[in-house]
Order: structure tokens, then C-alpha cells, then sequence
């Protein structure tokens, strides 16, 4: 109990030393010294780590104090920030017999990531007591010793360094011992025992005595042996070294059994008390597990490997015994070489994984630590980075080193960087140590969607199904989960181009919204824009150029003749007039003819299907012009219909029809009264005809005459069919009778004569108005040019009507 008091003692008057070292290594750059006495128990303060490094307690959380140790001894609050003892300390077991004894860690906080190194000197405090190596000394002095004489006894061990082993030596009064004490090389006392006066066997053959150590700490310390004198006869002689220090130097890790020195000693006296034997003296466990000293040499050999990095140097005592009891000591000093037999080693301290791939050039990744147990150059390290990686590696104190990023990352070149710490000593032969490092990258929205192509074209057949897939556009993002997730719309196009179609926002596919129709629509573009997931969105814009295919859906339309001129009920009917001197392969007319497809489906071709005369007229194959096939003859009739069929060459290939109506004549106004005349004889043997079906009427069924007479008085009325006008007898009789004028359009090339017959006409005669304003026969026979009306022709009873399809009739 009274031990442990005075440790607490102890430790609380190295307490304020301590805290006051701590204070002024705070102040010491990244190196924190502080001290504390061992034996401290838990708990117990060692000092203000967070205020030495300069935190506050509110930065702790934050920063992250923690500590880096082979073994936890010390501990810090994260609280306070102070440092403990978290586990037992005990100097001797820690250093042995050093002068000095500490233990080094290193403190690392964070945000940003730094390391330093702490330092905790162990104060001895006198918590061993001095030792003997035996229960009891036994020595043998002859009789005839002299007064005066010197036996030099066996010096007791405190495992205490500094004042607390500096020991001091006692011995139980006697008035024929006294004990002297001796100085020696390292400042050690040799105890002696001195023969006050002479022996006399006879009167007392033994003498017990005891000899106590103390040594000078406070509280002090002792410990005893008993010393056990008898007193022999005749061996008046002890051993002599021949030294009374041995030197030698021996490397580490030489074999077991190798000689490091040979100690002798000589004994004056001779047959077994001047016989010497030799052994080690109160020496610790652990030399004699290296050492071993054969008794009859004095060789000292190695028992064990010797390491210079637990140890580089030894003192222990030798002893020399000769057959009578003498004894004479000695000291052996052995001092250890290193050889680089250590390896660096690298402790990774820290490593900051993932890192973003923005971030700035120099950012702390890794903290490591490379330390080589050798010492000068053999512990002398270099380090450096093995391998292709944007990193660099910066040399800190204490054999720290820090691991920065040398250039800008990119997770897209390379999402993983491996590297390999390589540790070098100076060494010869050099020996090195590896870590591999791996730094992972973590993504940011760096990189925009990239379209595989930045105009897609797409062609789809006109007439298509509503939602039919058009196309598929693909954009690929470089960057990794949300930000590399792309979507897609439509966001805009040429002119009335977005409604047409729609694009699914996940696959890119794109579908047509309506059926499209090449003859309003031939092609158009939208802009497609596709967007990644990040923050803020990045995006990028390709164009779709949709080509809508022709289908063969539109049959040939006929421009001239025009296409329901001839209608029922139509007031004017146009007709072409051939000279009667016509010959072979003069121009009738020209079938203007067009087709709303394109390619093949607009190739036009023409065929005559219909003609009074089929070998009097044929049709260009490409060109749609009607000419004479023959020269006219006068047994031709003076009226021919001709009927031509106009394809395309769709498949199916899709047609019309258009109808010409041809006069035969030198002229305009020949050609008139020969269709009357013809047209009057017709109607002649038409009355003939109707007056014979009446007559079989009345004859037959007298009660439908009423019924008969009210429709000829209607069809009286109502005039003759429009047709049977120009065969009329009064052959231009009605002034104002409207004819076409010339076609002189610069889309055709031709020149057409066209006759609307005035009056009355039969329904054969009936032909397609004309497209284009009608003139009178007037101006048609008086040769206005192309595009010019004479003033009467807009007033009058001869105007057209307004209504181009409406039959012209005059009142």
C-alpha cells in the first residue's frame, strides 16, 4: 500500500512538468513532446493534445482527433481533446535499461487531412527494489587471510535507472567483517568484504552476516542476502583477470556458438584452489538467453541472435572461482553492429477513397508512414510512387509522406488508379518494401450527352399508321449512374414539324403521330435534345430528318381537255379544228396531263382508247400530243370524239381519261356550216324517227296523248339540248355566242381553237366547258391576239357566267 502511495506521489509531482512540457511542445511545430511518470493508471492526463495542436472543442467533431499507435497506451477524449493513459505503463518493461525511455505515435485529424507526431517521455518512479541473484553468498576464507583483506561480493541489481538505481550497501555489524565499497567503470559500487581480523578456524569455523542494498529514490528502496563466510585452511590466493573490462564488437544476427571474447583469469595457489572456474554473475535472464560462458575457457559465446534494434549494447559481470572459494569479477562490455537487416516498413495512415474526379491538383489522398528499424545509412529511406497514375508523393516530417493528386482527375480515362509505395533504405545490399495504394474516382457531371450521329435521317413511306417507329436515336454519356442516365424529347424542328412525331424519353425511339402524306409533305426535321440525370442536367441537341416516301395514291389528273367540260347540261363544249388538208402528223392537240406522285408514280404515258376513226389519229406514247395519223379525206366525218387514257407507272399503275372533240374543217368558219348542214340532216332523220315511235304511241295507246302532249309542250319549253345549238338553222342567229380564247398559257405549248355553239344544238354536241374565260365569235373570228378582249365581249346578253362549271345558255 505504501508503494502505491508514493507512486501517486510521484506521478503528481511529474504531473505539472509534464503538463508545462506539453504547453511548450504545443508550440514546436508538428513534433508534441510531452512526459509523464510510469505506473500512471487509467485515465490518468497527460496533457491538452486538441489546444497543443490548436483546436477548439467545437472543431473537434469535425476534425476528427483520433490517434495512431502500434499499441493503445494513450488514448484521446473527443471531447475535451486531452490526451490519457488509457493502458499501464511500466518503464522497465518498456525500455529496460535505457537512460531514456518514450512512446511515439502520431496524431491525425482531418478536414483537412493532416498527421503529427507525438512524443511521451516515461519518467521512472523507484518501483523496483535491488535485487540479489541468490538467497545467500557463500565464501570460503582461509585462516590464514591477513587482516586487511578484500573479498569482493555480488553486486545487487535495481531494474530503476537514473538516482533510483544508485545503490548503496549495508552490512550487519561484526567486529571481524567490515564492508567497504568500491567504485568500478560506470559509475557502479562493488560491495567488499573486509577482514577486520585474523581468523582462527579453532575459535569460530563460520560467520553469517547480512548485506543489505539500498538505492536512492524516494521513498527508498532495499533488498538483502545473507553472506555465509567459512573459513577454510591454506587457499590464501584468489583469481586475477587480466582485465577488469572486456571490450568486443560483434555483429547482429551472427550464429549461435559464435566466440565474442575469451576472459582469463590466474590463481596463484596451486591443485584444485588454484584451479579457476568461470560463470556469470547477477546478471538478467535475458543475457544469459543470448550469452553463455563456458567455465572452463572463459570463452563467452552467443546463445541466441542478437538484434541491434532491441539492443546495441551489453554490460554484465563476469566471475572467477578457484577451488578454495576465491572469487575475482570482472566486466564484459559488448557492443552490438547493425547490419541492414530491416526492410522499411510503410504503414498507411490514411487514405481518402473516392476522391472526385474535380478534385483540385494537390489534394491530400493518402498519409503514410515508412519507417526502417536499421540505423544510419541502413535506416536511411527513400521513397517513390511505382506505376502511371496522376498522383505524386510529397516527403513530410518524421518519415511521413503525403500522397497528392499531380494532375486533374478523370473517371472517364481511368476510374481506378493503382499504385505501389516503394520504400528504399541506403543499405548495402539495399533492401526495399512495397504497399500498393488504390485510389478509387468518384464521378461528377462533367460530360454531356454525345449523340451517335448529329443528324439521323429517316424515310418512311407516306400513308403510314399513327405511332409507326420511325427511328432510334442513341446518345451515350460518358459519366457513371444519374448523370450518365440519358432521356429525350422533341425540342423543335422546321415549321409544323413537332406534332408529326414523338420520341419515348428512356430508348430514344421515335414515332410517327400521324400518317403522312408525301404530296403536302415531303420532308422535315425535329430537333431530338437528349439530357443527362446530373446536377445542374447537361445536354445536347441532334437533328432528325425525316423523307417521306411516295406512294402511287394519286391517279394522273388532265389538265386540258379539262375534265367535265362535256358534262350534261354544259352550255359550251370545246373542239379542236383540222384543216381537211391536213396530212400525216399535223398537230391536233396536246392532253396536258399531271400527276401529284413523283418518280416512277408521276411517269406519265398516253394511249388512244377511243375514236370514230381509230386510224385517223394517235397519241404520243411520253408526250400526250394527238396528231394525224393519215392525211384528211373528205369521207371522214366533220366531227370526231377521241378519247385518250392517261397512266402512270405506279404499281398498281393508276389512270384517267380525257375527251377531245375534233371538227374537220379549213377553218373556223368553214368548218360551222358544215357541222349545221350535217347537224340539220341529222336532226331531220331524228324528227323522222320520233314521228314514227309517236305514231306506234297513238296507235297503240290513244290515252297517252295527254300525257305525251304535256311533255312535248314541257320539252318546248325547254328548248333543245344545248349540244344541237350550233346545228341549228339559224346558224349564228343569236348574237353574243361565246367561244374560248386561243389557250396561249406559258405552261402549254400550243394554241387551241375552241366552239361553243350558240342556241340550240343537239345533246350530241355537248362538250366540256373550257377552263379559261370564254370570248364571242366575234373576237374569236376576228383574231384578237392571246390575252386581249375586245370591250363588247364583257356586257351584253353574251357574258359568261360567273360560274365557270354552270352550262352558258342564251335567253
Amino acid at each position: 500500500m505504501a508503494s502505491r502511495q508514493g507512486r501517486r506521489r510521484a506521478g503528481g509531482r511529474v504531473l505539472l512538468p509534464a503538463l508545462l512540457l506539453g504547453l511548450w511542445c504545443g508550440a514546436a511545430g508538428e513534433r508534441l513532446r510531452y512526459a509523464i511518470a510510469e505506473e500512471l493508471g487509467r485515465g490518468s492526463l497527460v496533457g491538452p493534445l486538441a489546444r497543443d495542436l490548436g483546436l477548439s472543442p467545437a472543431e473537434l467533431p469535425a476534425r476528427k482527433l483520433r490517434l495512431s499507435a502500434e499499441k493503445p497506451y494513450f488514448g484521446v477524449s473527443g471531447e475535451s481533446g486531452e490526451l490519457y493513459v488509457s493502458e499501464r505503463l511500466d518503464r522497465e518493461e518498456l525500455c529496460g535499461e535505457s537512460a531514456s525511455c518514450s512512446v511515439s505515435f502520431e496524431a491525425l485529424v482531418q478536414n483537412p487531412l493532416n498527421v503529427f507526431h507525438v512524443e511521451v517521455a516515461i519518467q521512472d518512479v523507484n518501483d523496483n527494489s535491488p535485487t540479489f541473484s541468490k538467497a545467500a553468498l557463500d565464501l570460503e576464507i582461509g585462516e590464514w587471510i591477513l587482516p586487511g583483506a578484500r573479498f569482493p561480493l555480488e553486486m545487487a541489481r535495481d531494474a530503476d535507472v537514473g538516482s533510483n538505481s544508485l545503490l548503496t550497501y549495508q552490512l550487519t555489524t561484526n567486529p571481524t567483517f567490515a564492508l567497504a565499497v568500491k567504485e568500478i567503470s560506470g559509475g557502479k559500487k562493488q560491495p567488499e568484504l573486509v577482514l577486520e581480523r585474523a581468523l582462527d578456524r579453532e575459535k569460530q569455523s563460520s560467520f553469517e552476516l547480512v548485506l543489505t542494498a539500498v538505492d536512492g529514490g524516494d521513498p527508498v528502496r532495499s533488498g538483502s542476502v545473507q553472506v555465509r563466510v567459512n573459513v577454510s585452511d591454506a587457499n590464501d590466493n584468489a583469481p586475477v583477470f587480466s582485465k577488469s573490462v572486456y571490450e568486443a564488437r560483434v555483429r547482429e544476427n551472427v550464429p549461435a556458438g559464435s566466440v565474442v571474447l575469451r576472459a582469463r583469469a590466474t590463481d596463484a595457489d596451486a591443485g584444485s584452489n588454484g584451479r579457476v572456474s568461470y560463470s556469470f554473475g547477477n546478471v538478467p535472464d535475458s543475457v544469459r538467453a543470448l550469452f553463455s560462458v563456458d567455465s572452463d575457457s572463459g570463452e563467452v559465446r552467443t546463445a541466441g541472435p542478437l538484434d541491434f534494434e532491441e539492443k546495441s549494447k551489453y554490460n554484465f559481470g563476469l566471475k572467477a572461482t578457484d577451488g578454495g572459494g576465491f572469487t575475482a569479477h570482472c566486466e564484459l562490455q559488448i557492443d552490438i553492429s547493425d547490419e541492414n537487416d530491416n526492410a522499411p516498413e510503410i504503414t498507411v495512415l490514411s487514405v481518402s477513397s473516392p476522391v472526385p474526379e474535380d478534385a483540385a491538383v494537390g489534394t491530400v489522398v493518402a498519409l503514410l508512414n515508412v519507417k526502417d528499424r536499421d540505423s544510419g545509412e541502413n535506416g536511411h529511406v527513400s521513397c517513390e510512387l511505382s506505376g502511371e497514375a496522376p498522383l505524386s508523393l510529397v516527403a513530410s516530417s518524421g518519415g511521413s509522406y503525403k500522397v497528392v493528386t499531380a494532375s486533374e482527375l478523370d473517371r472517364e480515362q481511368a476510374a481506378e488508379h493503382r499504385v505501389t509505395v516503394v520504400a528504399m533504405d541506403r543499405g548495402s545490399p539495399s533492401l526495399s518494401s512495397r504497399a500498393e495504394l488504390v485510389l478509387e474516382v468518384s464521378d461528377v457531371n462533367d460530360n454531356a450527352p454525345v449523340f451517335e450521329e448529329a443528324e439521323y435521317s429517316a424515310y418512311v413511306a407516306e400513308n403510314n399508321a399513327a405511332g409507326a417507329a420511325v427511328v432510334r436515336v442513341l446518345a451515350r454519356d460518358a459519366d457513371a449512374g444519374a448523370n450518365g442516365r440519358v432521356s429525350y424529347w422533341v425540342a423543335g424542328g422546321s415549321a409544323g414539324a413537332a406534332p408529326y412525331v414523338s420520341v419515348e424519353a428512356r430508348s430514344g425511339a421515335v414515332y410517327a403521330q400521324r400518317s403522312f402524306d408525301y404530296e403536302q409533305c415531303r420532308e422535315f426535321a425535329v430537333a431530338v435534345r437528349a439530357q443527362d440525370g446530373g446536377a445542374p442536367a447537361r445536354s445536347s441537341t441532334a437533328t432528325v430528318r425525316v423523307f417521306v416516301l411516295d406512294r402511287n395514291d394519286n391517279a394522273p389528273r388532265v389538265l386540258w381537255p379539262a375534265a367535265g367540260a362535256a358534262g350534261a347540261g354544259a352550255a359550251v363544249a370545246p373542239f379542236e379544228v383540222v384543216p381537211r388538208s391536213a396530212e400525216a402528223g399535223y398537230v391536233v392537240a396536246k392532253v396536258v396531263a399531271v400527276d401529284a406522285d413523283a418518280g416512277r408514280n408521276a411517269w406519265l404515258s398516253y394511249e388512244l382508247v377511243q375514236a370514230a376513226e381509230p386510224a385517223l389519229f394517235r397519241v404520243g406514247l411520253h408526250s400526250g400530243e394527238v396528231r394525224t395519223a393519215r392525211a384528211v379525206s373528205e369521207r371522214d366525218a366533220a366531227k370526231q370524239r377521241l378519247v385518250a387514257v392517261v397512266r402512270d407507272h405506279g404499281q398498281p399503275a393508276l389512270s384517267a381519261t380525257a375527251t377531245l372533240h375534233v371538227v374537220l374543217g379549213e377553218s373556223v368558219q368553214e368548218a360551222l356550216p358544215e357541222l349545221g348542214e350535217r347537224a340539220a340532216g341529222g336532226e331531220a332523220a331524228a324528227e323522222l324517227q320520233l314521228y314514227l315511235v309517236l305514231a306506234l304511241a297513238l296507235l297503240s295507246a290513244l290515252f297517252l296523248l295527254s300525257v305525251a302532249l304535256a311533255v312535248l309542250a314541257r320539252l318546248r319549253r325547254a328548248g333543245p339540248p344545248a349540244v344541237l345549238r350550233c346545228l341549228g338553222a339559224q346558224r349564228f342567229s343569236v348574237p353574243g355566242a361565246a367561244f374560248p380564247a386561243d389557250f396561249c398559257e406559258g405552261t402549254l405549248p400550243y394554241s387551241y381553237n375552241l366552239c361553243v355553239a350558240p342556241g340550240r344544238a343537239v345533246a350530241e354536241a355537248a362538250w366540256l366547258p373550257p377552263p379559261l374565260p370564254s370570248v364571242s365569235a366575234e373576237e374569236l373570228v376576228g383574231g384578237e391576239p392571246c390575252g386581249k378582249r375586245s370591250p363588247s365581249s364583257s356586257a351584253g346578253a353574251g357574258e359568261p357566267p360567273a360560274d365557270r362549271d354552270a352550262p352558258q345558255v342564251k335567253a
